[in-house]
């Protein structure tokens, strides 16, 4: 899996007394940690703050390998645990929606509706969070589909291949979450449906083990859960949880 990494701040890095600030995040936090990135180096003129974005359980995997990170965000209370970052605090939700093309011309309501015949319905590896989800979902529903995915037979890798199938009209339908549908920035639709309640992604923050910037990470941590915090979360579709 290709890993994202984007430096904030490059001038002076290095250099009279510098600090870099390495947040490890799940790639559907990049816009927002992107956004609180900025604003954190904007209130601390000596840091910069290096964003490294990727799956979460491949992040854990290189934090457990020892590559050198001071915070880590991750979708997912077990991947959390698996990379031994202790004491994380849960600062947002997200649950899944029903992506539709624009106008919903399938009349797809709710995930009964995605058993329909001759509806296609794209999903998400089941390794992927919003292929775990909307298995779970569906379960609960009592609901079987038969997914279209790149052979028309599987599932597509991620949200953003399932995605593309909606938005191209190769299908009708998608289970991704609410933020991957608002980051579609108006291309598809998204539908309610109340089994979501019962699928519920919690999204985690914490201080990696042995980092010696453990001042940082907890201001890090503050700006997230802050109400600036709360509104960017709140813009990309999250759901902000404090305390």
């Amino acid at each position: 899996m290709a890993l994202a990494v984007v430096l904030l701040a490059v001038t002076g890095c290095g250099g009279g007394g510098r600090q870099t600030l390495t947040v490890f995040a799940d790639t559907s936090l990049t816009a927002t940690f992107g956004s609180l990135g900025k604003t954190f180096e904007a209130a601390h003129p000596g840091v910069a703050v290096r964003l490294d974005f990727g799956g979460s359980g491949a992040l854990a995997r290189r934090i457990v390998q020892g590559a050198p990170a001071d915070l880590f965000a991750a979708a997912g209370a077990a991947t959390m645990r698996a990379s031994g970052a202790p004491s994380p605090r849960v600062f947002a939700r997200d649950r899944l929606q029903i992506a539709v093309p624009k106008g919903n011309p399938a009349h797809v309501a709710n995930l009964k509706d995605l058993a329909a015949p001759g509806v296609r319905v794209a999903l998400c590896a089941e390794a992927a969070p919003c292929g775990a989800g909307a298995r779970a979902a569906l379960s609960a529903a009592g609901v079987t589909v038969t997914p279209a995915g790149p052979d028309q037979n599987g599932p597509d890798q991620n949200a953003a291949g399932a995605l593309t199938k909606v938005r191209l009209g190769k299908a009708d339908a998608a289970l991704v979450y609410r933020t991957d549908v608002r980051a579609a920035a108006g291309a598809v639709e998204g539908v309610d449906f109340p089994e979501a309640a019962k699928v519920v992604e919690d999204y985690l923050v914490a201080t990696v083990p042995g980092t010696t910037r453990i001042a940082l990470t907890r201001e890090f941590v503050d700006l997230v859960l802050s109400d600036e915090g709360r509104r960017v979360l709140a813009a990309a579709g999250f759901t902000p949880v404090t305390g």
